[in-house]
């Protein structure tokens, strides 16, 4: 954020709705650590929303992957193998390193087949439904170390730097709630597929996954797909500590604004699929793996175990938008998919651009200036989901811009790198 007084503003708004802590939700937390808050959640299915989501979710994960699509058929020929340029053997040489580092049982815990089904186990509440890989909070403080490096070489300088304030910020959570055993910088697993290379022969990579942040990293060779991401944050500033100052997934949102508020009223009306945020005409039928909302994803469609989704095209199309609204859909673009290295990034930049006539720009919810909203941008190469929600740590019960959620997917088998694999490496 660049104003001190729109800083000053974020951190009013997030205080004024902090929870009592001498509830028993928070001092039966403050007394548990990762496991045993897990272990507690399954057997108290409680909050009983989040517990009936994850049985949603665990028949989601027992699915072959097939990717997200708008119609369920899988569009071929979309996505083809080169040279990004990628510094593979950097990141090939922060891998070896940290395996290195690591005995015999600890190999066994981050290393995972290329193909194995555990790339598509991320979630991204606090509970850890699923304790694979190696957890950073675990390890000795080198090997933490060693595994962010390997996220550093593979990422954007600035995208690295997005996902370290992701983990601050759930850091200073931790710390407001007072549960810093349950969300810190380092409750986050961590897990290698296949041999790291660079061999375009021998695709292999990485998947972080915690709260609020989830990266997928796929190489093959110097070419490299980081999709799915989710990325979010509650509250997304951070307003006393050590890393007083900052903030994360603000630009998104001034820019879908931004768009939307360009729109000519017919095309602003043509985009606003729903009026309100938790509008009446969102499908709720109770199976949470088919709803248009839940309490948990909320507006958002393509987020964890959603691989298979079929997601409508919806909103209007951005080949009717002015050069100067495309230009705002590419700088969306580009701020989501920041973690990838500038080449990458670009590339991906003009495959989205050639598909803007088949591109939709939808949003829901009001778009005045100080409400809360979500936004998709969808074509056959890229989802963008921007959404924001209530509160879950902290106490608003309606969306607020201070709690931020955003998700890229690579539609058409793209997630993952699926589409680039060769046969033997399918997952």
């Amino acid at each position: 954020m660049t104003s001190q007084t729109t800083f000053d503003e974020a951190s009013s708004a997030f205080r004024a709705h902090l929870h009592d802590l001498t509830t028993p939700r928070f001092t039966t937390a403050a007394k548990q650590d990762p496991y045993e808050y897990a272990t507690f959640f399954k057997d108290n299915q409680a909050p009983p929303w989040l517990f009936a989501l994850t049985q949603a979710w665990a028949k989601l994960f027992e699915e072959p992957f097939k990717g997200v699509t708008n119609d369920g058929t899988v569009r071929e020929g979309l996505f083809e193998a080169r040279d990004e340029g990628v510094d593979i053997h950097g990141v090939v040489g922060k891998a070896e390193e940290l395996l290195g580092k690591l005995d015999a049982e600890e190999k066994k815990k981050v290393m995972y087949p290329v193909n194995a089904k555990e790339w598509r186990a991320w979630s991204n509440p606090e509970i850890l439904l699923r304790p694979f890989g190696l957890r950073l909070e675990e390890v000795p403080e080198a090997t933490a170390q060693s595994i962010l490096s390997i996220i550093s070489a593979s990422l954007s300088p600035e995208g690295y730097q997005k996902a370290l304030a992701a983990m601050r910020i759930n850091h200073f959570l931790g710390e407001i709630v007072k549960l810093p055993q349950i969300m810190n910088k380092y409750s986050y697993n961590f897990l290698v597929f296949g041999t790291p290379s660079t061999s375009p022969s021998q695709p292999w990579g990485w998947l972080l996954y915690g709260h609020h942040l989830d990266i997928s990293c796929f190489f093959r060779g110097p070419q490299v797909v980081i999709s799915p991401t989710f990325t979010g944050a509650e509250p997304n500033i951070i307003d006393a500590g050590e890393w007083k100052g900052t903030a994360i997934l603000h630009k998104e949102g001034d820019l879908g604004l931004e768009l939307m508020q360009s729109l000519e009223p017919g095309q602003q009306k043509q985009a606003q699929i729903f009026k309100e945020l938790k509008d009446e005409g969102m499908t709720q039928t109770g199976d949470l793996t088919t709803d248009r909302w839940n309490k948990d994803d909320q507006r958002h469609l393509c987020g964890a175990f959603r691989d298979n989704r079929i997601v409508p095209y919806e909103g209007v199309r951005v080949s009717a938008f002015t050069p100067k609204q495309r230009q705002i859909v590419l700088a969306i673009a580009d701020e989501m998919q920041l973690y990838l290295p500038a080449k990458s990034r670009q590339l991906r930049s003009q495959q989205i651009e050639r598909h803007f006539d088949e591109t939709y720009f939808c949003w829901i919810g009001g778009y005045g200036d100080d409400d809360a909203f979500y936004f998709r941008i969808q074509s056959p190469v890229v989802i963008l989901e921007f959404d924001h929600h209530s509160g879950v740590f902290l106490a608003n019960a309606e969306p607020k811009k201070f709690h931020t959620h955003t998700i890229v997917r690579t539609p058409n088998a793209g997630d993952y790198g699926q589409a680039l694999r060769e046969k033997e490496y399918k997952l």
